[in-house]
């Protein structure tokens, strides 16, 4: 949907990631309405471990999202440098518990836990990213905004209800995304079979 740039807030001299809607998708309201949906999501969540927004707005037509800058990488890329303990895996993960709780405590369903959208800063501090999908459980308006059948979320990491568009998805999907991730730290390969 979009492209991050590391930019320096100039009035508060501070590093900030700075996330820009695509120009080709600007014009949609769609897209515009999703990507605003994310501003508006972040902005309910005050946690340690879920990325801070700043402020989102539009300008000249270029929808931006500002927020804390992590200055790291995301668990993709730590996966892929070499392979977590148990140790460094259950540091890790209670502190994505506790993030996915205060999301779910406000009815917001993130639908996209993946290693990619987990960040990992210098001081090893964990942070969650990524809410363009998020789900606001308790206002059906919201829904999705994408074309009736549409698969929501990454397909390695979904829960077998998310797989069919006829079925409520609710805040066990995020639990079951967030199984795999612990997996695939545990073991480097997510979970392979059936599993409807």
């Amino acid at each position: 949907m979009g492209v991050v740039y590391k930019a320096r807030q100039i009035k508060l001299d501070r590093l900030v990631a700075l996330k820009l809607l695509a120009p080709e998708l600007s014009s949609n309201p769609e897209f515009a309405e999703r990507f605003e949906r994310e501003a508006r999501t972040l902005a309910q969540l005050n946690h340690p471990n879920i990325v801070t927004i700043h402020e989102f707005g539009e300008a000249k037509g270029q929808y931006f999202l500002l927020m804390e800058y992590v200055d790291g990488v995301n668990l993709r890329q730590a996966l892929e440098s070499g392979s977590f303990t148990p140790d460094e895996a259950l540091k890790i993960i209670p502190k994505i518990c506790d993030a996915l709780q205060t999301a779910h405590n406000k009815d917001i369903l993130h639908r996209d836990i993946k290693p990619e959208n987990i960040l990992l800063n210098q001081e090893g501090e964990v942070k969650i990213a990524d809410f363009g999908i998020a789900k606001l459980s308790n206002h059906p308006s919201e829904l999705t905004l994408t074309q009736e059948g549409d698969l929501i979320g990454s397909q390695n990491y979904m829960a077998p209800e998310q797989l069919d568009p006829s079925t409520s998805v609710d805040h066990r999907a995020d639990l079951y995304a967030l199984g795999v991730v612990f997996y695939e730290m545990l073991t480097g390969e997510v979970p392979r079979g059936r599993f409807l």
